[in-house]
């Protein structure tokens, strides 16, 4: 089962970007592409945070593979960072974003790149919830908004950047 994303490194210290690199080149090389060989991203600076570098680049590859990616990203808590995931036949699209400090966030995605909350997640916090603060402040936690919030300066702060295709082979 083919889909695509993107992962947006949105900030990585210039010592850590080889690593990142080599972290994404391991799960291809794990998914049998044959582009895992030699990954580069084409590091720009980040404006939003002095002495951090930008990349992203988009993929193609199985259903569960943005997840992989995000796995393997995480071992840097150092790291700002997105992973999108298309929806493919039968399996919901994903977006997955990571913030230091609040770990990753993880959430279903629409074709249209909304975040979809499962019906059963809106009725625990319903049963929950004793007020209409605290009802406001769990739909902001389903909805990832201080992760959201977070990232919003280091997306505005991209810029147009080279994009090249990542591609799971096989």
């Amino acid at each position: 089962m083919q889909t695509r994303g993107v992962i947006y490194i949105h900030s990585s210290p210039s010592a850590v970007c080889p690593h990142v690199e080599w972290a994404i080149g391991r799960v291809l090389e794990r998914s049998g592409s044959n582009a895992s060989q030699g990954v580069k991203l084409g590091w720009t600076p980040q404006n939003a945070e002095r002495a951090t570098m930008r990349a992203e680049r988009p993929w193609t590859g199985y259903a569960g593979m943005g997840a992989e990616f995000a796995k393997a990203l995480a071992q840097w808590p150092m790291l700002r960072f997105e992973i999108t995931e298309d929806p493919s036949a039968g399996v919901d699209g994903e977006r997955i974003m990571h913030v230091p400090g609040r770990g990753i966030y993880r959430a279903a995605m629409s074709a249209g790149g909304e975040i979809m909350i499962a019906e059963d997640r809106i009725r625990a916090l319903l049963a929950t919830t004793t007020s209409a603060e605290a009802l406001r402040n769990g739909l902001d936690q389903l909805l990832g908004l201080e992760w959201d919030r977070e990232l919003r300066p280091y997306r505005q702060a991209a810029g147009g950047t080279e994009q090249s295709w990542l591609s799971q082979v096989g």
